[in-house]
């Protein structure tokens, strides 16, 4: 299949459509991310799943997600980003329908885990169309037209998973992807042309890839069944087999000539702060959105709507505020945004420690929620630009690729390991009284994470946003376009950056 130059212009029928796929395969993604933390009680309940089966259901998308998310981006660029981005709207489709037939809470595991790799085959490729279809005036544009409408899906998650859970069943979260992926497809292949990077040189790197996705599997299984089975032979082997996968892993990178991450990225002191920001904020941030859930469900006795409706000011906060922070950031630099904002999530995080048992939703809920979306307004634009910013230009990418991965891992890990720590296994999350023990020593620990990451970021020095007289301001979408991040995970901007930083 040959490639097409492409070079839509903004307004026309084809750069609508485009902007109509791109939309509706990420908005897909992360639809289904916000309604799968809605629809937890109820999907406990009906398959009889323990708080480790509830972390499997999280953890089993995550972990497929992060482990491929890379490889995918490169897949795209090699063999056809629209053929690349179809295989993984389908995917994610039919994995969503099994999903949604599940009977056990083993083959819904299996079925996320299928889920996570269209996710991880998607979801780098609607920026890449972006990137490589529009003409390069009117890219950022079209970037911050898909944030916009795309975090407008973001805000929609809760509301229809809430409604979507109670007039039938938690299937429908699921089963709510098919007629989307069907009219997706269609829009691709009547809108979209084939792009891919005629330099691309090498083989995809495969096997760190699989190095990649064992080494977190085993690590995740040994945090996830070590509270249940305790250290048996299963939870020391799994554990030793992911630590030795993951070093064998770094070894590779470190060795092969067109690694799947560069080593040479570690090699800037702000590209490493930025993800170290973007890790810890994004373990709590995961740790936090799997507990609402349930603590507003179990303990103050929400209907599914309801639940989901709780959350909405943090995206609409988001939606508001991001492309003013973003902007901000540019013009004073974005040290004391990515140090205020995670300060103000851990602030945030701590007044939910008042949604118990008998708590008002006006009184506690919605002031923490509010806190909470305005620190996730201040930090998500300005670290995202600040990741791309930091890196090479022909690393923009992977930059991007990685800051994802590394996003998404911090939420599998904190879904894995938070619940031990608070104290909550087997079906403890169905006793109100239990549960709010744990969600507020699980929102400490929440809290503790956010703020480290603050103090983490007080090493970011200089202006790394501002303008290089040397690029073009049409390749680059302000950073105030970079609001597209939902609460499940970041952005997968693939801008073009600034380089010797």
């Amino acid at each position: 299949m040959a490639t097409i130059e492409s070079d839509v212009r903004w307004g026309s029928r084809s750069a609508r459509g485009v902007l109509a796929t791109t939309i509706l395969g990420s908005g897909m993604a992360m639809l289904d991310g916000t309604i799968v933390n809605v629809a937890l009680p109820r999907l406990g309940e009906e398959l009889g799943a323990s708080v480790a089966g509830l972390q499997w259901i999280l953890d089993g998308y995550l972990l497929a997600l992060a482990a491929l998310i890379l490889i995918a981006g490169s897949l795209g660029d090699r063999y056809g980003r629209r053929r690349v981005f179809l295989v993984g709207v389908v995917w994610f489709g039919a994995a969503s329908a099994l999903c949604g037939l599940a009977q056990s809470t083993e083959m819904l595991v299996a079925s996320r885990v299928l889920q996570g790799v269209g996710g991880a085959l998607l979801t780098p490729g609607s920026l890449a169309i972006l990137q490589s279809v529009f003409h390069r005036e009117d890219r950022a544009r079209a970037i911050g037209a898909w944030s916009g409408l795309g975090g407008i899906a973001a805000a929609a998650g809760p509301l229809v998973g809430g409604l979507l859970v109670q007039v039938w069943s938690w299937r429908l979260a699921f089963l709510i992807n098919v007629p989307l992926a069907v009219v997706c497809v269609w829009l691709a292949r009547k809108y979209v042309p084939e792009t891919r990077d005629e330099q691309a040189a090498g083989r995809p790197d495969v096997l760190g890839s699989v190095l990649g996705a064992l080494g977190l599997a085993g690590v995740t299984a040994a945090l996830v069944e070590a509270p249940v089975r305790g250290a048996d032979w299963l939870v020391l082997g799994c554990g030793i087999a992911g630590a030795v996968a993951l070093t064998v892993f770094v070894v590779l990178q470190r060795r092969l000539r067109d690694p799947l991450v560069p080593p040479a990225l570690f090699g800037n002191r702000t590209f490493v702060i930025a993800n170290g920001l973007t890790f810890v904020v994004y373990a709590a941030l995961g740790g936090v959105m799997m507990l609402m859930g349930l603590q507003l469900q179990i303990s103050l006795g929400y209907p599914p709507t309801a639940a989901g409706v709780s959350g909405l000011p943090i995206t609409v906060v988001m939606l508001l505020l991001s492309s003013r922070f973003g902007a901000l950031a540019a013009r004073y630099g974005p040290r004391w945004f990515l140090v205020g904002g995670p300060l103000l999530l851990a602030v945030g995080i701590l007044l939910l420690t008042r949604v118990a048992p008998g708590a008002s939703y006006v009184g506690a809920v919605l002031p923490a929620v509010l806190v909470f979306g305005l620190g996730l307004a201040v930090v998500v634009a300005p670290v995202t630009a600040t990741v791309l910013a930091a890196a090479p230009d022909r690393y923009a990418g992977v930059a991007s690729g990685v800051n994802n991965a590394i996003a998404r891992t911090g939420s599998l890990l904190a879904v894995a390991v938070l619940p031990a720590v608070a104290g909550l296994t087997g079906a403890a999350y169905a006793d109100p009284t239990a549960l709010t023990s744990s969600w507020r020593t699980a929102l400490v620990v929440c809290a503790v994470l956010a703020a480290l990451g603050g103090l983490v970021a007080i090493g970011v020095h200089g202006n790394v946003l501002s303008a290089d007289p040397e690029t073009e301001p049409a390749e680059v979408p302000h950073p105030g376009d970079c609001l597209h991040c939902g609460v499940e995970g970041p952005p997968t901007h693939v801008v073009p950056a600034r380089s010797g930083q």
